[in-house]
């Protein structure tokens, strides 16, 4: 996993992750931090393995790492998280020690995925669509003290536990 690591080590991923970290200290609902994070690379790892995807797992990792971290500027300056997010991961990814480049096809796909993570495409790509469900498996609304004031629909809510 040394690539994911030297993603969020990385400067830019930091600066722009604790200030998500600062903006969401005191929220009530659902918050973006690396514990959400590692719970949607792991749903999608597991439903990769499960589905036969020919996909890497750092790949996989990265794309789930990266996939939230405009949150800050969506807060700020009303961007579009997934907007945002492309832009950044786009730097960090651009910048990464040559020996732990992502391949100009592993970026292209991780970019896909962040950019299309809130809202399924009807042709997404595999692992879009898998970012896009592991993120929207990876919440507990049915354990969550606010479940009640949260304004997501029943529909939208997991109330019972999904892989």
């Amino acid at each position: 996993m040394n690539r994911v690591n030297a993603i969020i080590t990385h400067p830019v991923y930091r600066e722009y992750y604790d200030r998500l970290e600062e903006l969401e200290q005191d929220r009530t609902f659902c918050r973006h931090q690396m514990t959400h994070l590692l719970d949607v690379a792991r749903i999608a790892y597991i439903r990769s393995l499960e589905n036969s995807l020919d996909l890497d797992k750092e790949v996989i990792y990265a794309a789930a790492v990266l996939h939230d971290i405009g949150k800050s500027l969506q807060y700020e300056k009303n961007v579009p998280h997934e907007i945002s997010g492309v832009e950044i991961a786009e730097k960090i990814l651009g910048s990464l020690p040559a020996e732990l480049e992502f391949s100009a096809e592993e970026m292209r796909q991780i970019l896909t995925a962040v950019r299309g993570h809130r809202r399924l495409r009807e042709d997404a790509e595999p692992l879009e669509r898998l970012l896009y469900e592991s993120d929207k498996a990876s919440r507990m609304c049915f354990a969550c003290p606010a479940e009640r004031e949260c304004d997501w629909s029943i529909e939208k809510k997991n109330m019972e536990v999904t892989i």
